[in-house]
């Protein structure tokens, strides 16, 4: 029961993806809800899962507003941007590169590429990791997937 069955983004007031952007988007939010793990931790007002989670950019804090599938609020908490900063933009930058390579490179170069960027993919994933101790325990494949969604985020913000 500790996972998350539903997963929107407030994206309202953000510019339209691009297409690449919206497919990522896509593929890690069909992904997220086929499997993954999310276990907010035991106390006094802990809520059981399953959960429905909101994932937002305000004020320039990266807002995770957890509720049950019933609507009743389960937790909300708010991450500094900062720590993704970086890990962003080299995600961005690579996926930009691997995009291009599509296009025209040999699939030892896509390859190449593709490694690289699974490797910022997995460093992005380990900070949001770290960034949730004591708010959230998610997997690592989950982390994967909520960081490719924070990207999304960031894409318009």
């Amino acid at each position: 029961m500790s996972r998350i069955a539903n997963i929107e983004l407030d994206d309202r007031n953000l510019p339209k993806p691009t297409p690449e952007i919206e497919q990522e988007r896509s593929v890690a939010m069909f992904d997220l809800l086929e499997d993954n793990s999310f276990e907010l931790p035991a106390n006094e007002n802990a809520v059981d899962g399953p959960y429905n989670l909101l994932l937002a950019i305000r004020d320039r804090r990266l807002v995770f507003d957890v509720a049950t599938t019933e609507n009743q609020k389960a937790a909300e908490f708010h991450l500094s941007l900062g720590p993704f900063k970086q890990v962003v933009k080299d995600y961005f930058q690579i996926c930009e590169s691997y995009f291009e390579a599509v296009k025209t490179q040999t699939p030892s170069q896509i390859e190449t590429i593709d490694m690289a960027r699974r490797g910022i993919h997995n460093e992005g994933a380990r900070v949001l990791q770290e960034r949730l101790d004591g708010k959230v325990k998610v997997d690592g494949d989950t982390a994967r997937r909520l960081f490719t969604l924070i990207c999304v985020l960031h894409f318009g913000g």
